[in-house]
């Protein structure tokens, strides 16, 4: 991927901090990259666990509702090409990947920090971020 010349959109409740949840989060901020240099950013209200009542990890016998909600929570994601939060769960990491947008995982806590590491192609992805909603999963 060309970093200079890309869409990515953050997860965030406020358009500076990139959330630490993924799923928990109200909004995307998108932010179009031309030149490695920022040309449009607008945001974008984002369904969530918010959005979805009290059962937030729903497992087993739900899965293909827990993909109906990752449905929704990315469809305003067409034409992005990563999404940059600070956590999410396997499911919707999974999900992403599935619908050819790269999920980021960072330590980094400012969007516009952020933007500028992926520009410079420095920003890390960190795995250990995600987490496992599993059934069979400990906190």
């Amino acid at each position: 991927m060309n970093t200079r010349d890309s869409i990515i959109a953050f997860v965030t409740d406020d358009g500076s901090t990139i959330s630490a949840h993924f799923g928990r989060a109200h909004y995307y901020e998108v932010v179009t990259l031309k030149d490695g240099l920022v040309r449009e950013r607008r945001r974008l209200s984002k369904t969530g666990h918010h959005t979805f009542g009290h059962g937030e990890h729903e497992h087993g016998s739900h899965s293909h509702h827990q993909a109906d909600k990752h449905t929704s929570m990315t469809a305003p994601l067409a034409g992005v090409d990563a999404l940059i939060a600070r956590g999410m769960g396997m499911g919707a990491h999974q999900h992403l990947l599935a619908s050819g947008i790269r999920p980021i995982l960072t330590d980094l806590h400012t969007i516009d920090e952020a933007i500028t590491h992926f520009v410079e192609g420095r920003l890390q992805d960190n795995p250990q971020r995600v987490h496992d909603h599993g059934p069979h999963h400990d906190h």
